[in-house]
């Protein structure tokens, strides 16, 4: 058997890079939406459920994008071709983002901002694990957090630079975008698509016949196996989509009859329950009906066979990225309120605490680059498990501070903690996933993985403006608490999971 060559940190280097464009676009996203938003006349009860545009998103597209890419193959390679469309459709969306005219212009905007993203950045993560050997994919996915920190650094601190260093105003009349925003995401477009286009330039993929002898199997090695396994598991399938679409729609039942007392956000949760349900039924139907090597049904197929690795990363995944969706539909409602006192939105004192909020995550995104750097070094003294659980330690803390610190200047050092969370969160599980993954299914299992980021943010969007506002009085600031909260729980999670050795699951394909 054949083995990968390890690659030069040059060439490390270049096939990571298009990632920090892929962050400037994520970060003016996370930094600037809610302000977006506000200013167009959302408040913050509606808040979350505006947000809930992009997990939605990201639960259809990166599963259909991972099966995608996993069968391509032409004259732009594997994965670089979805990099490309991912990179042209999201520069887009960023110039007419800022532009909107009406709150549900911007919100059909995040739609397809995010749809957009997501295209180019799923592929990523399985381009590390076709690209490297296995003791190099944790230095590959550090390098992929040191450009996604160094994107966010600069894309979110970009709205506060305009202002202060070219004099771009950041005051706007009644429902307009201030320049500063404006001129932040033109300046986010540009970036985003050159830097994708410098990957997709400077990296050649390997071919799926390189890739079976690197692996030790037939090009066309696991598929059948994952047919068998999808026509067994069709009368589970029914089973559960029963089970869930039942307890959903009688769940949607119980908040539709109540609406008037419980928080809308909860239709989108049990109708989402629901949904899965459907979901699961209509694999089972297809997998009777001989189907079962449609995409559709192997995407179901694997979502209810994953490795044993990636069910223990995906609880802790779970709770992991519930506290940054708090941060990010919250932080700057937060601040603002809590910190500066005013939620006016045309006041120069509320525009000052939004431009700090960039500050403050341009300050995380700057911890996540040392992060990035310093996680190896921890990996090497200790291992990947308990490094993940030291950071995402500094994280929940970080978080939680928040409510304890009066003055927004020393909210810099709770963000170091939140940065070094961020780091661990987009390099550690997957650096545990890869070497338990085949490479047949690289994509698709990276795709539903991500769920479980998904999910915990359609939670978040779904229950968090009811628990601020039935429980702490409707002060946004308990939001970033509660997920602090979240994020110890994550760390704790951590300890059940194994640092597999071997490629468990191609095993049991071989096996």
């Amino acid at each position: 058997m054949a083995t990968k060559p390890q690659l030069s940190f040059l060439q490390i280097w270049n096939m990571c890079f298009g990632f920090m464009g892929i962050q400037f676009g994520f970060a003016l996203q996370n930094a600037n939406v809610s302000r977006i938003f506000q200013t167009l006349g959302a408040d913050y009860k509606n808040m979350t459920i505006l947000w809930v545009a992009a997990p939605i998103t990201g639960l259809f597209v990166q599963p259909i994008v991972g099966y995608l890419s996993d069968n391509t193959w032409g004259r732009f390679g594997r994965r670089r071709p979805y990099f490309l469309i991912g990179a042209i459709l999201a520069s887009l969306s960023l110039f007419i983002m800022p532009n909107s005219p009406a709150l549900w212009i911007a919100a059909g905007m995040l739609w397809i901002m995010d749809a957009s993203i997501n295209i180019s950045m799923e592929p990523f993560r399985a381009f590390v694990g076709d690209m490297l050997p296995p003791e190099q994919r944790p230095t590959g996915y550090a390098l992929q957090s040191f450009f996604i920190g160094v994107g966010s650094v600069v894309a979110s601190a970009l709205p506060w630079v305009m202002s202060n260093w070219f004099d771009i105003s950041n005051v706007a009349e009644p429902g307009a975008i201030p320049d500063s925003v404006k001129f932040s995401f033109y300046a986010g477009a540009a970036v985003f698509f050159l830097a994708v286009f410098w990957t997709v330039y400077s990296t050649k993929e390997y071919s799926p016949e390189e890739l079976a002898a690197f692996e030790g199997h037939s090009a066309q090695g696991g598929g059948e196996q994952a047919v068998q396994d999808s026509v067994r598991s069709a009368a589970q399938f029914l089973r559960g989509g029963s089970v869930w679409a039942l307890a959903g729609l009688a769940a949607t039942l119980v908040v539709v009859a109540n609406i008037e007392r419980l928080d809308k956000n909860l239709f989108i949760l049990t109708g989402g329950i629901a949904l899965f349900g459907f979901f699961q039924l209509i694999a089972g139907a297809l997998q009777r009906k001989g189907a079962a090597d449609n995409g559709f049904s192997n995407v179901m197929n694997d979502l209810f066979h994953m490795p044993e690795t990636m069910k223990k990363l995906a609880v802790v995944q779970f709770f992991s990225w519930f506290p940054f969706f708090a941060m990010w539909s919250s932080t700057t409602a937060a601040i603002t309120s809590h910190h500066y006192g005013t939620s006016d939105v045309t006041s120069a004192l509320y525009n000052e605490g939004a431009d700090w909020v960039g500050v403050l995550f341009s300050t995380y995104n700057l911890a996540a680059v040392v992060a990035a750097i310093t996680i190896p070094l921890i990996v090497k003294l200790l291992n990947l498990r308990i490094a993940h659980l030291i950071n995402l330690v500094l994280g929940g803390i970080g978080f939680i501070s928040f409510l304890l610190v009066e003055d927004p200047r020393w909210l810099i050092a709770s963000m170091i903690g939140v940065g070094f969370a961020w780091a661990s969160i987009l390099s550690v599980p997957y650096a545990l996933l890869s070497n338990a993954l085949p490479f047949q299914k690289m994509g698709l299992f990276m795709g539903i993985f991500n769920f479980f980021i998904v999910l915990p943010q359609i939670l978040a969007a779904s229950i968090l403006g009811f628990l601020v506002t039935r429980f702490f009085n409707g002060e946004p600031i308990y939001a970033l608490v509660i997920g602090g909260v979240s994020m110890l729980l994550a760390g704790i999670m951590t300890l059940r999971v194994e640092e597999p050795q071997l490629t468990e699951y191609a095993e049991q394909l071989d096996g």
